[in-house]
């Protein structure tokens, strides 16, 4: 690849929310409040389940997980997008970029294989609830958490050194943070090998835990059904009903944003569906998670009330 037939690009410009005007100090106003919401949404989450012995088990431990990868996930891009709403055309070198995309990539792929990991949980839980405790030992948990951020890395190794390899023409990009397409846009060199690496780690990371939590849930309806009380039944549902939820909002997004065809893309609609999985998504967790589950809540109540007493 020849590199010195091009200007050596050693920054990039986000364009941002540049299209919205005067609007962006509202959008900053907005953003800025769900970020402190998620944010300490998630640290009392976190704090919660390690302060609680009631929370000691593997489900809440993948929640905690689950909640210190999301942190980390909005650290990453927000704070940055944040900066670019008040302070106009603020550059970011190569390596920042880079590294930015790095990040992005090893925890955007643990968070999808953590939601992978709480869905097993939840079939050995119900299908499974007398050798519960011995499958999901610690060691398990341990393996499967590790799992999730080995496998993230591995797709973050992946990506970001073929992608910065290539030789940039373009200094904007259309985002307000390094996502791989955008990126991949300003290079001046055929990007097709890019391409193929970007549809089959997407494809990977997405399809396969989808697949994964499908069969899990098939297992789990099933062993619902043979369940002779409706009682037992809603309360069986009501333990999968927060991660479900969470896991359709996630999958759904990720799978437009990231496996629909190249010729279907608008700055506008990457945009709006960037802003759902990097702020409302994360959000989303501790809301789910603590107003949808009464233990979650009991916590709460007994920690403050400690704390108060």
């Amino acid at each position: 690849m020849q590199r010195n037939n091009f200007t050596e690009v050693t920054e990039f410009i986000f364009l941002g929310f540049s299209s919205f005007g005067k609007h962006q100090i509202t959008l900053f106003v907005v953003f800025l409040t769900i970020y402190i919401l998620t944010l300490a949404g998630n640290i009392i989450i976190v704090t919660i389940t390690h302060i609680d012995h009631h929370l000691h088990t593997p489900m809440y431990f993948f929640l905690s997980m689950l909640a210190s990868s999301e942190t980390v996930y909005t650290l990453v891009i927000v704070p940055r997008m944040l900066s670019s709403l008040i302070f106009y055309n603020l550059p970011i070198s190569l390596a920042g970029c880079a590294t930015q995309m790095f990040f992005f990539v090893t925890l955007a792929t643990n968070n999808c294989f953590l939601l992978t990991a709480m869905g097993y949980d939840r079939y050995v839980a119900i299908c499974d609830p007398l050798r519960y405790t011995i499958i999901m030992s610690k060691g398990m948990c341990a393996l499967l958490v590790c799992g999730s951020l080995g496998t993230g890395l591995v797709m973050a190794v992946l990506h970001v050194p073929a992608m910065f390899h290539l030789s940039f023409c373009g200094t904007v990009v259309e985002h307000f943070f390094c996502d791989i397409y955008p990126v991949m846009k300003l290079s001046c060199v055929d990007t097709t090998v890019n391409e193929i690496i970007n549809y089959g780690v997407s494809s990977f990371v997405i399809l396969v835990p989808i697949g994964l939590i499908f069969i899990s849930y098939v297992l789990i309806v099933s062993s619902i059904l043979k369940i002779v009380s409706a009682e037992g039944q809603k309360k069986a549902f009501a333990t999968c009903a927060s991660h479900l939820t969470v896991v359709i909002v996630h999958y759904g997004c990720a799978s437009i944003a990231y496996l629909k065809p190249k010729s279907e893309s608008s700055v506008e609609k990457d945009l709006l569906l960037s802003v759902t999985y990097t702020i409302i998504t994360p959000l989303l967790n501790p809301v789910v998670y603590s107003l949808r589950n009464k233990e979650v809540k009991d916590a709460l109540c007994r920690v403050v009330g400690r704390n108060t007493s």
